[in-house]
C-alpha cells in the first residue's frame, strides 16, 4: 500500500513540475518586455521626500528595472531635501523620468529642479513648471547694475545706494547659487538654460505646451500609458552609456511611501514638531512637579527626542529655539516666585516670538501655522495662571495634614505626670513634656514638636473637676 502511496504521487509532482517551469518561464518573458516603477510626489518636498526617492531608487535597481518615473505635483519644498533628491537621481543606475501630472499639477520651485535633473522631463497637458526663485531670500532682487540710470537722482549715488548693495549681498549671493546650480542641469541633459535661469531671477513660469517648444521639457503625454508608448524607443543616455528604453506593453510596478517615510512625513511637519517639542518640555516638568509620576516623563522624553530628532533635519533658527525654552522657563518661574504676572507676561512673549521665527525658511509646506502658536501660548499662560493662583491659595490655608496638624491640636492626658507622661490625639499615643504637672484625663493644647515629643500645657478649663 505505501509503495502505491508514492508511486500514485509522482504524476502530481510531474504536473507541479511542468506548471512550475511554465510559470517561470512565463514570468521570464513578462520580465522581458521591461518593468517600469512609479514613485510619487504629491506635496511639499522635505526630509522624507528625499528617503523615499532614495530607497525607492535602491529598490528599483535590485529589480533591474527598465525605468523609473517620478509623477510630480508638488508646490516647492526644502533646498537640501531637492538636492539630495537630485544627487540620488544623478547617481541612479536605472534612467529616470519626472511627470508632471495629473492635469491641474505643477513643478514649482524645487519642483523645477528635480524636473530639469531627471534624465527625461514629461508634463501634463494643463500642467506648469517654475518659479524657481530661492524662497528664503523672498523675491526681492538686488538691482542689476547695467541698467541703473545714473540721470536719475540717486540712481548713480554710491554713498544712496551703499547700503542697499550691502543689504542685498547675500540675496544675490543665493541667486548666483541657483542660478548656476540649475545651468549646470540643464546642460547636463541638453535643455534650455536660458529660460533656466530666468525662472530663478525672474520667478517665470511656463505651461506644458510652451515648456514643449523651448526645450525645457522633452515631451507632453497625456496620462502614463500615454508616456510609456512615447518613450517605447527613446534614446538615453545613463553613466556615458546609451540605452534604448523598451516601455512598450512595460509591467508598471507602484511603489507608494511605506511606514517609515510616513512616520518620517508626520514628525518632520514643523507644525507636528512643535507640538512634540512643547509635549516634551512639559511632560517632563510635571515629571519634576511630581517625581515618581512616570506617565509624564515617558511621554515627555519620547515627544522631546522625536522633536529633535526632526529639528535636525528641518531649517531651524536656535535663537527662536532659545526663546521658546526661555519663555517657558519664566512660565515656570511665575509659578514658583510669583511676580504678579510680570514674568508668566515675559514669558509668553519670549515663547511667541521664538516660536514665529523657529523655522527658518519660508518654503512652501513648511511654516508653523500662527494658530497653533497662539492656542499654545494662550493655553500655557492660562494653565500656569491658575497653578499660581491655587498655589497662593494654597499658602494661607491651615495645615491639614502631617505632624504639623498636631500643633494647635488639643489632647487627653493618660495618667498623671509630672512633667513627661503620655497623651492621646487622634486616637494615637505620643510622649509629651509639660512645665505644669497634669492629671488623667486632662485636656491640654500641644504647642510644639521635637522629634516625635510633644510640648503641651493645660486649657484653661480642660475637666468638669478643674471647674470645681
Amino acid at each position: 500500500m505505501k509503495r502505491i502511496a508514492r508511486w500514485s504521487v509522482l504524476p502530481l509532482l510531474l504536473t507541479a513540475t511542468v506548471f512550475l517551469l511554465y510559470d517561470i518561464s512565463s514570468h521570464s518573458a513578462q520580465a522581458g518586455t521591461g518593468t517600469v516603477v512609479q514613485l510619487s510626489i504629491n506635496d511639499a518636498i522635505g526630509p522624507a521626500t528625499d528617503d523615499y526617492i532614495e530607497r525607492a531608487l535602491k529598490g528599483a535597481e535590485k529589480t533591474d528595472a527598465e525605468l523609473v518615473v517620478i509623477q510630480m505635483d508638488t508646490p516647492g519644498g526644502l533646498d537640501s531635501a531637492m538636492r539630495g533628491i537630485i544627487k540620488n537621481i544623478a547617481n541612479s543606475e536605472i534612467p529616470v523620468a519626472t511627470f508632471v501630472a495629473p492635469t491641474g499639477a505643477r513643478a514649482a520651485s524645487a519642483g523645477t529642479y528635480i524636473l530639469y535633473a531627471s534624465h527625461i522631463a514629461a508634463m501634463a497637458p494643463g500642467t506648469n513648471l517654475g518659479a524657481a526663485t530661492p524662497v528664503q531670500i523672498g523675491g526681492v532682487f538686488p538691482p542689476d547694475p547695467t541698467k541703473i540710470d545714473k540721470d536719475k537722482p540717486g540712481e548713480g549715488d554710491n554713498k544712496d545706494t551703499a547700503p542697499q548693495n550691502v543689504q542685498d549681498a547675500s540675496k544675490s549671493k543665493a541667486i548666483n547659487d541657483a542660478v548656476a546650480y540649475i545651468r549646470g542641469l540643464a546642460k547636463l541633459h541638453g535643455r534650455n538654460a536660458e529660460w533656466a535661469e530666468q525662472a530663478v531671477r525672474q520667478a517665470a513660469s511656463l505651461p506644458a505646451d510652451e515648456a514643449l517648444k523651448l526645450n525645457v521639457i522633452d515631451l507632453v503625454a497625456k496620462n502614463m500609458d500615454d508616456l510609456l508608448q512615447k518613450l517605447d524607443g527613446r534614446k538615453v543616455t545613463i553613466n556615458d552609456e546609451t540605452r534604448i528604453l523598451k516601455t512598450r506593453g512595460a509591467t508598471v510596478i507602484q511603489i507608494d511611501p511605506d511606514w517609515r517615510s510616513r512616520l518620517l512625513s508626520v514628525i518632520t511637519n514643523p507644525n507636528i514638531a512643535y507640538i512634540l517639542m512643547l509635549i516634551g518640555v512639559y511632560g517632563l516638568i510635571l515629571e519634576f512637579y511630581n517625581p515618581g509620576a512616570v506617565l509624564p516623563g515617558t511621554i515627555g522624553a519620547i515627544s522631546l527626542f522625536l522633536a529633535l530628532y526632526a529639528f535636525q533635519l528641518l531649517p531651524i533658527n536656535y535663537a527662536g529655539m532659545a526663546l521658546i525654552f526661555l519663555g517657558v522657563a519664566l512660565m515656570v518661574a511665575e509659578a514658583f516666585e510669583p511676580s504678579f504676572g510680570m514674568l508668566g507676561i515675559g514669558g509668553v512673549i519670549a515663547f511667541v516670538m521664538g516660536s514665529i521665527i523657529l523655522i527658518d525658511t519660508d518654503a512652501p509646506g513648511y511654516g508653523i501655522d500662527i494658530s497653533i502658536i497662539l492656542t499654545f501660548a494662550i493655553a500655557s499662560f492660562v494653565i500656569l495662571f491658575t497653578v499660581v493662583s491655587l498655589a497662593l491659595k494654597a499658602r494661607h490655608r491651615p495645615v491639614v495634614s502631617g505632624i504639623e496638624e498636631l500643633i494647635g491640636g488639643q489632647a487627653r492626658v493618660v495618667g498623671d505626670f509630672d512633667r513627661q507622661g503620655t497623651v492621646v490625639i487622634h486616637g494615637e499615643h505620643w510622649r509629651a513634656v509639660s512645665e505644669t504637672p497634669l492629671h488623667k484625663d486632662q485636656m491640654v493644647k500641644v504647642k510644639e514638636i521635637d522629634n516625635l515629643t510633644l510640648t503641651v500645657e493645660p486649657l484653661e478649663v480642660s475637666t468638669e473637676e478643674d471647674k470645681t
